[in-house]
């Protein structure tokens, strides 16, 4: 997306949907939402972060984690990353499998794109793949993602979620 012009919000109900920056940033927290969301979806290439690697994305000045409540509970998140050619990457998007099929998805990822150029961005832009959700791309292209590259790369391994491994 080149302009804010071009972002063609959702006129969804946007009531249910509250979206909060994380500040100051929370490492384990920005872990707890990829696990949750990416799982499902086989989010890969953070697999092998060590505290330390979640601490420095969290933390770094170009990163902003925006998380989605309902009803007080966490629903959904995104992930802007500025890029050093100014453009803003959304570098993880989605909802919690709970939450999906309730006309979420459009009012998050409006807020992500409007979130993403108010970070004085040159362009707004995301990366797909065919293990997203089967509505994910729909959602990009309504509003207002144009597809620039198609490319095949290894299938993510799927695996199970960490965050109940502890018990």
């Amino acid at each position: 997306m080149n302009a804010p012009d071009q972002l063609q919000p959702t006129a969804a109900d946007q009531e249910r949907l509250t979206i909060n920056l994380i500040d100051p940033p929370c490492p384990e927290f920005s872990w707890f939402l990829h696990q949750w969301i990416g799982t499902p979806f086989r989010w890969g290439g953070r697999e092998a972060w060590t505290a330390a690697d979640w601490e420095a994305f969290a933390t770094d000045s170009q990163v902003q984690t925006w998380v989605a409540s309902v009803g007080g509970g966490p629903a959904g998140y995104f992930e802007l990353q500025k890029q050093t050619d100014e453009s803003v990457q959304i570098c993880c998007f989605g909802l919690a499998e709970r939450f999906i099929g309730q006309g979420l998805g459009g009012v998050l990822l409006s807020a992500a794109v409007r979130q993403a150029w108010a970070m004085k961005a040159s362009r707004v832009w995301l990366a797909t793949c065919s293990h997203d959700h089967p509505h994910a791309l729909a959602n990009y292209e309504a509003r207002g993602f144009k597809l620039v590259e198609r490319s095949e790369h290894p299938a993510n391994n799927a695996r199970e979620s960490a965050i109940f491994h502890s018990r």
